[in-house]
């Protein structure tokens, strides 16, 4: 398995994405896979990185939590859930997917 998380630099949203994609992992029994960071400066590097926004959490290369109509951009990502709208996922989004 393959995790990236890819931000714009500085995102404020960073270290709480690459945190609970870990503690996911971990809670999964993955606790073995690394999780690479990307930081990601310009358009066309968004584009070919399927950046859809910072952060941007990519399993296996692609993006379990894009919608359909999601395009790559250099914007803050917010993740819509029950619980309402975040700057990153819940660890409890992140192990259904994971599993």
């Amino acid at each position: 398995m393959r995790i990236e998380v890819i931000t714009v630099p500085d995102c404020p949203h960073r270290a709480a994405a690459v945190a609970r994609v870990r503690e996911a992992l971990e809670a999964v029994g993955h606790s073995d896979v690394v999780v690479s960071e990307r930081n990601v400066d310009d358009a066309a590097a968004a584009r070919a990185a399927g950046m859809r926004g910072s952060p941007t959490i990519l399993v296996d290369g692609a993006d379990p939590f894009a919608s359909g109509d999601a395009e790559p951009s250099l914007s803050c990502r917010l993740y819509r859930s029950a619980d309402g709208v975040a700057g990153v996922p819940s660890v409890a989004e992140l192990v259904e997917v994971l599993r």
